[in-house]
């Protein structure tokens, strides 16, 4: 369990914890590979979320799986990647919490994603929150820690 000053000190900055929804890369359940492998090169990311058209969180597509769905027994068929669709090759098995979170699910969730997906109660793509953010939120509260400590110090060998 997170101490509730640990807690609160990761949460003074919540607003920048969430990457919103307009501001992380996606693509659509309908897209073709070719402009999943498009996006996912241009954005330099290897995984990003799968939505459908009313915007909710469907899945995840990354690099290796599109590499995976055109690679046959002898060679990799760059032709295919405008034949199949996103939705053919994503996961459907991935990290995503509701919204309003709980901290400590979404840092058990981190030990093993890079990023967590946000959904409303309705499954409507909030955003993410990634495992950089909160390393962050970490470094600022050590450095916090750190500056409170030697106050405490300096004012007991003042005593």
């Amino acid at each position: 369990m997170i101490g509730k000053e640990i807690g609160e000190m990761l949460l003074e900055n919540k607003e920048h914890l969430l990457i919103p929804a307009d501001r992380v890369a996606h693509v659509q359940m309908k897209n073709r590979l070719d402009h999943a492998l498009l996006v996912l090169t241009k954005i330099g990311y290897s995984v990003i979320p799968v939505l459908d058209n009313d915007y909710k969180i469907r899945g995840l597509i990354s690099m290796p799986m599109i590499i995976e769905a055109i690679t046959g027994l002898e060679d990799i068929n760059f032709d295919k990647l405008g034949d199949i669709l996103v939705s053919d090759v994503m996961t459907t098995d991935f990290a995503l919490v509701a919204d309003p979170y709980d901290l400590e699910e979404v840092l058990h969730l981190l030990v093993n994603n890079a990023f967590i997906c946000v959904a409303s109660e309705d499954g409507s793509f909030i955003g993410i929150i990634t495992r950089s953010e909160i390393l962050k939120g970490t470094n600022r509260i050590a450095h916090e820690f750190e500056n409170k400590y030697d106050v405490i110090r300096k004012a007991e060998r003042l005593h």
